[in-house]
């Protein structure tokens, strides 16, 4: 169904389309980033990411197969080999290709990098609570809600609340 493939340079314009209103550029990346997103910033994004011996940060783009279009974007960050432990952040499905599953093939997919290749033990995630399609999505991946984090967010005179979750490796083996 999917493939990742490292997020690059060439990919800047797809994100930058996707990501096209200061909400859903908060709702994406939280405050990595200003409005609207540029090459520049997107150039120190991928600074330094993609190395499976020595980087903190692996970002992917997600191709649909069949079709070889991109459709999404997810990362891995915040790495970890000390504690093995990592968090999904950034996902994003292309809005005309919503609804297609892609989300829970995506989360799967970088799950198994972190799992597999990198030989983490906890992947957690931050999912706002009003986003229910991506919290579904989550869940259905195996991720468990750990807590959330009250009105840790003001965007534009509203608090917007922080849903903790986390898969363990044992936990992902039995999924």
């Amino acid at each position: 169904m999917i493939r990742l493939e490292y997020f690059e340079q060439d990919d800047f314009q797809a994100i930058k389309q996707w990501i096209n209103t200061e909400e859903l550029l908060i709702n994406w990346s939280g405050s990595l980033f200003s409005f609207p997103l540029t090459d520049d910033s997107l150039n120190w994004y991928i600074e330094g990411v993609n190395d499976l011996q020595q980087s903190d940060a692996f970002l992917y783009k997600v191709i649909e197969v069949e079709t070889g279009q991109t459709v999404g974007h997810i990362s891995l960050g915040g790495v970890s080999r000390k504690n093995k432990s990592a968090r999904i952040s950034r996902v994003f499905v292309d809005p005309l290709s919503q609804g297609k599953g892609y989300c829970t093939a995506m989360v799967r997919a970088v799950l198994k990098i972190g799992f597999e290749e990198l030989g983490l033990h906890r992947i957690g995630l931050g999912v706002y609570d009003f986003n229910k399609a991506a919290l579904q999505c989550y869940q259905k991946a195996g991720m468990i809600v750990e807590g959330t984090s009250r009105d840790c967010l003001l965007f534009k005179g509203e608090w917007w609340s922080l849903i903790e979750m986390s898969i363990l490796e044992s936990e992902w083996k039995r999924n």
